[in-house]
């Protein structure tokens, strides 16, 4: 009789690990871990606890570290930074609401950042195949700096949406913080400004922070429209010079081949 094929302790267990571990299943948990933040955000609605002056036992700096990281885990978790750095500036005044909402703005990408690049890169980069998504990936990954740097100036894209594209590419993590921090302090700061003048709307610099916000935002578009038909041309281009390169070889093998009698 045969002996039994013994399987090597422990085969089970690394098929399971293996499965955990596998992208789509890390994929799965991003995805569940972004949508309860978003249900939470929905029903607990933490934006207003900060905006009531969260937390009340607590001030001074105290106060401002433990809002930059309650800002971080907000924004991380969809809630609109508008609304948090309106809040900043309404609760610390424009210099240390200004400090705690750059500070949470850097920490919230960060966190964003670190979730879609363990979790979800693996996975989605093999499905980067239109023009476009090929194009904005690699705009991302050889100019990391000056692309997200160019985001966070002319904010047209949603926070979290550039955070998680930006962890798909191959961008690293120091150009990423960096041109994060650097590029939103100007819209970061009249938003700040606008929400420490919230209580005389008829000032100067309540006025001169609105009209930042406006400019700003028309020069968004105006800047999303252009690289829109940028990557738009780059794409036709590289098709058109792919189609090309294929030209001459069919045309050889064409002359190459007998006629028919």
């Amino acid at each position: 009789m045969l002996d039994p094929v013994t399987r090597p302790p422990g085969s089970l267990a690394l098929r399971c690990s293996r499965a955990l571990l596998s992208p789509w299943s890390r994929l799965s948990l991003l995805a569940a871990l972004l949508l309860t933040a978003a249900t939470t955000v929905v029903l607990y609605e933490p934006q207003r606890m900060l905006a009531a002056g969260w937390p009340p036992q607590t001030s001074g700096a105290g106060a401002v570290v433990l809002f930059g990281l309650a800002y971080g885990v907000c924004t991380a978790a969809f809630v609109p930074r508008p609304i948090l750095n309106l809040a900043a500036g309404a609760l610390f005044g424009t210099q240390a609401g200004l400090a705690a909402a750059v500070a949470g703005t850097v920490l919230g990408a960060g966190i964003s950042f670190t979730l879609g690049r363990l979790l979800g890169q693996d996975a989605l980069r093999p499905l980067l195949r239109g023009r476009w998504l090929t194009a904005a990936d690699g705009q991302l990954s050889r100019h990391g700096f000056r692309s997200m740097l160019a985001i966070r100036l002319f904010p047209g894209v949603p926070f979290a949406a550039a955070n998680y594209c930006a962890a798909v590419s191959r961008m690293g993590y120091a150009p990423f913080l960096l041109a994060t921090g650097l590029g939103s302090i100007p819209n970061t700061a009249a938003y700040v400004v606008a929400g420490s003048q919230a209580g005389s709307p008829t000032s100067p610099a309540f006025l001169i922070s609105m009209g930042f916000i406006v400019v700003s935002g028309l020069v968004a578009a105006g800047v999303a429209w252009r690289k829109r038909h940028g990557l738009r041309a780059r794409a036709a281009g590289r098709a058109a010079a792919s189609t090309a390169e294929v030209a001459p070889e069919r045309t050889l093998e064409q002359a190459g081949a007998p006629k028919a009698r």
